[in-house]
């Protein structure tokens, strides 16, 4: 009778090791999210500032 309750706790535990690493991907995925999303944003404003200075540079050229 030991070996199948043994069975069973090393079972269970395997199982709460594994649950325990899903909660952590799945907090991780969250945070990386976040973060490709904030980069997302950063490029975008770049790519704003970019053209507006391109716009400038331009007035600027055919002004000569």
């Amino acid at each position: 009778m030991f070996w199948p309750m043994f069975a069973v706790a090393v079972g269970f535990l395997g199982l709460a090791v594994l649950g325990v690493l899903a909660v952590r991907v799945f907090v991780e995925a969250r945070r990386l999210g976040r973060q490709v999303a904030a980069s997302a944003s950063r490029i975008d404003r770049a790519a704003e500032d970019l053209e507006r200075s391109v716009a400038s540079a331009s007035r600027a050229v055919d002004a000569l």
